[in-house]
């Protein structure tokens, strides 16, 4: 277990415990952090071997062919794309509906993906109130990247076996594979109960996300929300002085880019992460798997880019570690943490700031989450 220290910080909104630091960097905002409690993940172990060499063409995932497809899943993506293209066609374009598609990206995929599904369930990487959780999920799913207790159990067991055949989605198969295709076949090895009970039974002991999956919130949300953007667009352009049929011009333009544009974004921000990050980039650690710190994903998914410093310390919040690489999702959990509405922020592991320059890490087999 890492050396600890016990600091001081000062602030409101959270008192200090002891924390879990880097020895070269600082911060002194108030977060509560604790000691990390011993975790599901492979030694760090330094044996000073030479860089990977380049990675052979991984066989898919046992199970996958003959391609057995996904209609549901293919034809709402499919519907999803052609309605973000429709977006920009004449008549359907405006500049403030282009401003709320992006804003609800940045904002979506920040507090819903990045912070919540990966950070705080998959992770564990800090603590929130639940109603603070709860409403992240909801947002979320607004970005229709599965239920809480899937989008889990299947980015563990993308640590387990990170870039080996089990791998739900390794781009050393291929890289339209690991972007997008493996969404679109049926895998065996991701079968809903077998998955959550192997990667997940801590979400769902939350009668929550049990609720989720048993009632199709899912569904039911991506549904509701697209009456939602295209009556408050509707509202707006008609209390601004517009007629009746340039307010529902205006309603139906704020709904495609609010709904479809920004959730095509969310997912090819996403998926990059999936396929870009372990192709091309440079690499702070040698570790086992072929991840990379990307700094165009780096940039565009608030922090998730840096994907090599994530899957040599997966528990760790913050991602970012160098100062180029921006880490808005980290930014944000500082914020909150301030505000007292984040604690237990489990800070990048001092163990790793003091490895020799080269040595190898051990990070796969495990899932990288606290033992029950």
């Amino acid at each position: 277990m890492p050396a600890t220290r016990r600091i001081r910080v000062s602030g409101r909104g959270a008192s200090a415990d002891n924390c879990v630091r880097r020895r070269d960097w600082y911060f002194d905002i108030a977060i509560t952090t604790a000691r990390r409690p011993a975790v599901k993940v492979a030694a760090l172990a330094a044996d000073h071997a030479i860089p990977l060499a380049a990675p052979a063409r991984l066989p898919l995932p046992a199970g996958v062919k003959p391609f057995r497809l996904n209609w549901p899943y293919i034809l709402v993506i499919a519907a999803y794309h052609a309605a973000a293209l429709l977006a920009f066609m004449p008549g359907y374009f405006s500049w403030s509906g282009l401003v709320v598609a992006l804003l609800g990206t940045h904002l979506c995929g920040l507090f819903g993906i990045n912070l919540c599904y990966h950070r705080l369930l998959t992770h564990r990487g800090l603590k929130c109130p639940k109603w603070l959780e709860h409403a992240m999920v909801i947002v979320a799913m607004s970005c229709l990247q599965e239920t809480p207790a899937r989008w889990v159990a299947v980015h563990r067991r993308h640590h387990q076996f990170a870039d080996e055949q089990p791998d739900p989605h390794s781009p050393l198969a291929n890289f339209f594979w690991a972007h997008m295709g493996w969404i679109l076949v049926d895998q065996p090895e991701l079968a809903r109960l077998g998955i959550y009970e192997r990667y997940a039974k801590d979400i769902l002991r939350d009668r929550f996300y049990v609720a989720l999956e048993r009632n199709n919130w899912l569904v039911w949300i991506n549904l509701g929300q697209i009456p939602l953007f295209f009556g408050i667009g509707f509202t707006v352009a008609w209390l601004s002085g517009q007629t009746p049929g340039g307010a529902a011009l205006a309603g139906l333009s704020i709904m495609m880019f609010g709904v479809f544009v920004r959730t095509v974004l969310v997912w090819h921000i996403t998926w990059a992460v999936n396929s870009v990050t372990h192709l091309w980039g440079y690499r702070n650690y040698e570790t086992d798997e072929d991840s990379r710190n990307n700094v165009v994903v780096g940039l565009i998914s608030n922090g998730e880019g840096w994907h090599n410093n994530h899957h040599a310390d997966p528990r760790s919040a913050r991602h970012g570690l160098r100062w180029w690489e921006i880490d808005n999702t980290w930014l944000t959990i500082r914020f909150l943490a301030w505000l007292g509405l984040a604690t237990d922020v489990v800070v990048p592991n001092a163990h790793l700031a003091g490895r020799p320059p080269g040595s190898r890490l051990t990070t796969r087999g495990t899932t990288g989450v606290p033992v029950d």
